[in-house]
């Protein structure tokens, strides 16, 4: 698995975005969704990119608004077996994407259901992640084996305090403001403002909302540069009274690198700092079921050589086999995601209209760049 998301990252790097041959959406797993939608946008084929994303949505409209079910999966054995199971966060760029494929298209009364639609599945999943860190909490105190182990190991990554996609919310805001639905426009342009309070593009327009401004020959160039945090399996052991060391496996990220910022651009969305707000409770999850899990194998491991049986030493044997082979961790992840977002904004556009421009860099290389008009938003 960790061979195939390197070499999609690759493909992706040289623009190559054909990452599948399965075209039957029915066939395709939850992660084909992801990479295969993303991979059409890329290719310009917007109306197929919006159909993929939209089975994804179908399949996973439960589960992406709720952390319970993604984290029911046991891990027992590995990641081989189970379906991916989406993070909240895919959900809220599946969205993102969908609405550059129907401005693209000039499709925007979809777009405006799809904003609708992100919104609301945003708040509850605010309310999930809540939730979550309150059950996470409970459970490390549970097993003090582990704790130790858990804060050494959870790491001082950079990390917001609640799920959002500021991207998603700017873009969103610059269509509510361009539609002249300045109300909506505040709205989001609060929210992108408050997860990016730094970013003076982004204060510009919530301004120009408050005070029922439409911008005139502005552009927005949305750039999207080197790509998200990858997983990797690692492995540990704890020593535990009267069974011995008990050995588990669990995913930690590891951080691409990426080229300097765009001239003239702000910061928009930290991708490795959204990935991980989420993934901090996850990981903490996957460690406590791991090592559940592997506390109850060396247990029968250890009986089956204590056993007075003639067959315990081959039981034994059989026992630890079962162990290391049923003790791998998930690394799946949608890995064609971007590391940042930038944006620059330009009110002295030379095209005397509004538009969005979307650029992908990649190794200080652009593998893609588009410009839609905005005209068609407003009624």
């Amino acid at each position: 698995m960790q061979s195939h998301l390197d070499n999609i990252q690759n493909q992706f790097e040289n623009s190559n975005f054909e990452t599948t041959k399965v075209k039957d959406l029915q066939d395709q797993t939850n992660l084909d969704l992801l990479i295969n939608g993303n991979a059409l946008f890329h290719a310009n084929k917007f109306q197929e990119s919006d159909s993929t994303f939209e089975e994804f949505n179908k399949r996973n409209l439960d589960e992406t608004s709720s952390s319970v079910v993604r984290e029911s999966t046991s891990l027992l054995f590995g990641q081989g077996v189970n379906s991916y199971k989406p993070y909240m966060m895919d959900s809220l760029f599946v969205s993102y994407y969908q609405i550059w494929d129907l401005l693209a298209m000039q499709d925007f009364a979809n777009a405006r259901v799809v904003i609708n639609q992100s919104y609301e599945r945003q708040k509850k999943m605010s309310v999930n992640y809540e939730k979550m860190i309150s059950e996470n909490k409970k459970q490390i105190y549970e097993h003090s084996e582990i704790k130790d182990f858990i804060d050494k190991n959870t790491g001082d990554w950079l990390a917001f305090r609640e799920i959002m996609n500021p991207a998603l919310m700017y873009l969103s805001g610059i269509y509510f403001l361009n539609d002249g639905d300045f109300d909506n426009a505040v709205t989001y342009l609060k929210r992108a403002n408050g997860m990016m309070p730094e970013n003076t593009f982004i204060k510009q327009d919530l301004e120009m909302a408050q005070n029922k401004i439409r911008p005139t020959n502005t552009s927005w160039q949305f750039i999207e540069s080197g790509f998200a945090p990858r997983l990797r399996e690692e492995n540990a052991g704890i020593l535990l009274p009267k069974i011995g060391m008990v050995y588990f496996s669990f995913s930690t990220p590891y951080f691409n690198n990426d080229f300097s910022k765009p001239d003239n651009s702000q910061l928009l969305a930290n991708i490795d700092a959204m990935f991980m707000t989420e993934y901090n409770e996850y990981r903490t999850n996957e460690i406590l079921r791991s090592f559940t899990s592997a506390a109850s194998k060396a247990t029968l491991q250890a009986t089956m050589y204590n056993s007075n049986s003639k067959s315990s030493g081959i039981m034994g044997i059989l026992s630890s086999v079962y162990t290391v082979a049923s003790s791998n961790s998930d690394v799946r992840t949608w890995a064609t995601l971007p590391k940042y977002i930038y944006v620059i904004r330009n009110d002295k556009n030379k095209l005397q209209e509004n538009n969005l421009i979307y650029t992908r860099i990649i190794n200080d290389k652009i593998t893609d760049n588009k410009t839609i008009k905005l005209q068609g938003v407003r009624k």
